[in-house]
């Protein structure tokens, strides 16, 4: 990246008076010369999170018909982030374990603990997979109280909204990324029978046991990852020559 200044930049950081474009600091440094590791345990507030994701949420809803298409516009504004947020933690890990997930558990548990402990400062409460034998596709990453959520006020009519959707389209590019293609969805879980939703049935435990009902936690979220089958036919595949 060149480090030339437009005309003007050098006095104050802002150019001739009616000079169209950005404005650049005065030592030619913007926020892409910051070493990647520089801001690796820096935290944004709460406060300055749910002021961005509100306006993002509102955004998106003026240019929507329906709930579905508002939690797929979500899920596209989420997409991207997962897509980098991937090569960015790898790239922050000990060159020892600087390696892409090899298989769909690796890359869920990366997904439960490093991504979100990076995004939401801790893990996510459960990783299961679908104990229902015609959908060996589907695994469910369950978060008991989503911070996306935490400062959204849904109205009535639009109670079977998720704004969590969002962190589905994060799941999904890094999904992606990582060369699992799959479809993620986020669902409210309002019941007490533990885990699945959106006839997805129960779930046995990817890191041992149950998870707890929802009553609980009326906002606990599912995130239902569900692989394409060339995915599940390479890890057959793999499995069956080691």
């Amino acid at each position: 990246m060149s480090n030339h200044l437009p005309a003007g930049a050098g006095n104050g950081g802002g150019g001739r008076a009616g000079d169209p474009g950005l404005r650049y600091p005065s030592n030619g440094k913007t926020i892409y010369h910051r070493p990647l590791n520089r801001t690796k345990t820096a935290e944004l507030s709460k406060a300055a999170f749910a002021y961005l994701f509100v306006e993002m949420v509102s955004y998106a809803q003026r240019r929507v018909t329906g709930i579905q298409e508002l939690e797929k516009r979500l899920n596209l504004q989420g997409h991207p982030i997962g897509l980098k947020l991937l090569d960015l933690l790898l790239f922050r890990e000990p060159p020892r374990t600087q390696l892409r997930p090899l298989n769909i558990i690796a890359l869920l548990h990366f997904i439960k603990i490093n991504v979100w402990t990076h995004l939401f400062g801790r893990q996510a409460d459960r990783l299961e997979k679908s104990s229902n034998p015609d959908t060996p596709d589907e695994f469910m990453i369950i978060d008991n109280e989503p911070l996306v959520n935490a400062y959204i006020s849904v109205p009535k009519e639009m109670s079977q909204l998720n704004c969590a959707a969002f962190a589905a389209g994060i799941i999904e590019g890094v999904c992606d990324g990582a060369g699992f293609p799959a479809r993620v969805t986020a669902h409210t879980v309002g019941d007490t029978s533990g885990g699945g939703s959106n006839g997805s049935g129960g779930g046995t435990g990817a890191d041992g046991g149950r998870g707890e009902g929802g009553e609980m936690w009326p906002g606990r979220t599912v995130f239902l990852v569900k692989f394409q089958p060339e995915v599940l036919e390479r890890e057959a595949l793999i499995g069956a020559k080691s």
